[in-house]
């Protein structure tokens, strides 16, 4: 049974042999069944990170109300939207499900806010930045199989790492140059002193997955906010509303037509329309004015940022001197002796936090920080 994709699909245009090498090599995944993207997917979905989604923040956090998106959501919105347009264009749509279903593994509890009091703590601490993209593939190479990683494809990780559903590129074309591991490596180093450092995916499926991001959250995102009653569907400018629509259904529609459109003239892009590119820059511009910027959905905001503080500083003790908290030694058990000795007590710190859940984290909270009652005797 073939692995290479373009065997089991001769149209596609995926991405090289290069791309679908791994680390290492088993005799097993020399003679499995699957393609190997698909082994990808199949591994992810399997993973204790991924497992994790359920409990992780998209935008709104503290909200009981299950009808808002959750990252689980998210990803797997990604990953529809991407296949649906992958297929239109003949790319290897395993490959596209691997990267839009670990693209967010590396997140925070608590989304971007707690991207970013986590990595303040962490550049306080000497080790650089935290960027989600790069923990993502640190999971998924570091932490997963007790410490052994999954062992995933080049073309996999490097879609993931370069993923960047925040900025605001209207075309992608694959970053031309080494199609290698230390590349790879290389990339996540810039990425780490550098968020903002422009990386681009060595595929085209890559970058499908990378506009898609955006595609998937930012119409859905609209959505939550008239849920929760932070935002009139009213308020969108006339604008938006003749070009993109004023639902979610509409606005994914709209933007999938026109990257088909877009990307079947120029094979070798990802690509929006000018005109539409504009539009969608207007519509992010809106979200992030009335919804991610809003106080109103900021109000614990303070409280969650004392309490990232205090986790941190107090598992950074442990680690160090222990570790004697029972959370602690559950996570260090988990893992492999190499990841013990080898690792500096800042960076398991780091580690530990950006793995939990969002309940996860503030049980925790509670715990360290909330006195309980004991019997009537000590």
């Amino acid at each position: 049974m073939p692995s290479d994709p373009s065997e089991t699909n001769p149209a596609a245009l995926a991405a090289d042999p290069f791309q679908r090498r791994r680390r290492g090599l088993s005799q097993k995944e020399l003679t499995d069944l699957r393609p190997v993207y698909a082994i990808d997917v199949d591994r992810i979905l399997h993973s204790q990170s991924y497992t994790r989604y359920v409990d992780k923040t998209q935008v709104f956090y503290l909200l009981r109300n299950s009808h808002v998106t959750h990252r689980v959501i998210h990803v797997q919105m990604v990953s529809r939207i991407a296949r649906t347009i992958g297929q239109k264009l003949n790319l290897d749509l395993d490959l596209i499900e691997a990267a839009a279903l670990g693209h967010d593994l590396g997140h925070a509890p608590f989304g971007h806010d707690g991207e970013a009091y986590l990595s303040e703590l962490c550049q306080q601490a000497s080790i650089g930045r935290f960027v989600h993209a790069v923990m993502s593939l640190r999971c998924l190479e570091r932490l997963e199989k007790s410490g052994l990683g999954l062992n995933l494809t080049l073309g996999t990780l490097d879609a993931i790492l370069c993923h960047d559903g925040e900025s605001d590129f209207s075309t992608l074309a694959p970053e031309p140059g080494d199609r290698t591991f230390q590349e790879l490596d290389r990339r996540t180093l810039l990425r780490t002193g550098d968020p903002l450092a422009e990386v681009r995916p060595m595929t085209r499926e890559g970058c499908l997955v990378r506009l898609c991001d955006t595609v998937s959250y930012v119409g859905r995102d609209l959505e939550d906010a008239i849920e929760v009653g932070l935002i009139d569907r009213a308020q969108l400018p006339d604008e938006i509303k003749e070009t993109l629509g004023s639902t979610n259904g509409t606005i994914v529609y709209k933007l999938v037509e026109n990257i088909i459109q877009e990307s079947q003239k120029n094979p070798d892009k990802i690509a929006f329309s000018p005109d539409i590119a504009k539009v969608l820059i207007d519509l992010k511009n809106f979200n992030r004015e009335n919804i991610y910027y809003n106080p109103r959905i900021k109000k614990e905001a303070p409280k969650i940022k004392r309490l990232y503080r205090i986790l941190f500083e107090t598992f950074l003790e442990d680690f160090s001197h222990g570790p004697f908290l029972k959370p602690t030694r559950h996570f260090l058990n988990g893992l492999d002796h190499r990841y013990r000795e080898e690792e500096a007590p800042e960076i398991i710190t780091r580690d530990f936090l950006a793995t939990l859940t969002d309940d996860e984290f503030l049980h925790l909270a509670r715990e360290l920080t909330i006195p309980k009652w004991r019997s009537d005797s000590v």
